[in-house]
């Protein structure tokens, strides 16, 4: 069999810093939503390598799942790997006019599902960029976070916001204006390096040892949206103002004053929904805060995952410690620029071949 080159895709998770929850409908819809997020060094990756015997293959490496069917067969919307089936579908419908396209897919995720990072949206995105760079579909950074908001909140039907496709597909620090329908705008922040560093030196990013289910959370969030649910709808608004604020606070350096912000936003989230804190993530803020952290917030829905500390620098250790005899860990980061990113390995003879023109 000759040798296939191979393609490779891989976009980053993102922290969300500010703004959590009002790039939900139906409140983005209403009032506008505002998203505060950064982008790090822990990745979705997606691995394409096709094929030339008709099977169509799915691999989810970390999880443990995979379909092997022939590519001419209807692809069924079920369990197990949805949100590959749901991808490959639109695919083949949207960009190869309906015919079988047989490949096998192989992905993994630095960070579990449900880890509050946007691993599942950012899984959806390196999908999509390893699709456009084997069929050469062209598609910027709004159009592939747009394509897989639609998959993921349309075709599939699952339940979230728009941040997490945004953040995946541009990569770096972003504030994010969510109107009605479709309108997304991405603001760019033009931080100074030595702000960026020292929000990194100053923020740990603990894994609280438990995923969550985050659909339970967000439909809560929208059936009190729909409702006017005075207290949601209060944080909620807090929390569009509080993304503003934020980003002003990084934009001048005043870290003090993001710190400050941080900590009254994560008293805001606590109120859109039950579920959102527990008594051990209460137990785990209370520990860090007196160790010496100064704020700290649950990134993404709630209920567990990771949570965002942040202390000054010379307590960073202190907390550290405090933090090592609960049943969590802390996971080493640094923010990234880059977005989506994709490229294509040539097939080993071919390499060989180039070389030896060279």
């Amino acid at each position: 069999m000759t040798a296939q080159k191979i393609i490779r895709a891989r976009a980053p998770l993102r922290l969300g810093l500010g703004g959590g929850g009002t790039d939900v409908s139906p409140f983005s819809d209403i009032y506008g939503g505002h998203i505060l997020n950064a982008t790090i060094d822990l990745y979705a990756h997606a691995i394409i390598e096709p094929a030339t015997d008709g099977r169509l293959q799915f691999i989810a490496a970390d999880q443990d799942q995979s379909l092997d069917q022939r590519a001419d067969e209807p692809i069924l919307d079920c369990s197990p790997l949805r949100l590959h089936r749901g991808i490959h579908r639109r695919v083949v419908r949207d960009f190869h006019d309906g015919r079988p396209l047989p490949l096998k897919l192989t992905t993994y995720a630095d960070a579990p599902p449900g880890s509050g990072l946007g691993t599942s949206s950012t899984m959806v995105v390196a999908i999509l960029q390893a699709y456009s760079e084997w069929l050469n579909l062209g598609l910027g950074e709004y159009d592939i976070a747009h394509l897989a908001y639609e998959i993921e909140r349309q075709d599939l039907g699952m339940a979230g916001g728009k941040q997490d496709q945004y953040a995946a597909s541009f990569g770096g620090f972003n504030f994010m204006e969510f109107g009605t329908g479709d309108r997304v705008l991405v603001n760019p922040l033009r931080m100074k390096e030595w702000v960026i560093n020292e929000l990194e030196a100053s923020t740990i990013l603990y894994f609280t040892g438990t995923s969550r289910e985050s659909a339970s959370i967000i439909k809560e969030q929208i059936d009190n949206t729909r409702i006017n649910n005075k207290e949601s709808m209060d944080a909620l608004l807090a929390l569009k103002a509080d993304a503003s604020l934020l980003k002003e606070a990084l934009l001048k350096g005043d870290l003090s004053r993001y710190s400050d912000i941080l900590r009254q936003s994560w008293m805001a989230k606590r109120r859109i929904a039950s579920a959102i804190s527990n008594q051990s993530i209460d137990e785990l803020y209370a520990a860090a805060m007196e160790a010496g952290a100064t704020a700290g917030k649950i990134s993404g829905a709630g209920g567990g995952g990771f949570m965002m500390l942040f202390a000054p620098p010379a307590m960073r250790m202190k907390v550290i410690r405090a933090l090592s005899v609960l049943p969590g860990r802390v996971i080493n980061f640094h923010f990234t620029n880059a977005g989506a990113q994709s490229w294509t390995v040539p097939p080993p003879r071919a390499a060989q071949e180039s070389d030896a023109h060279r």
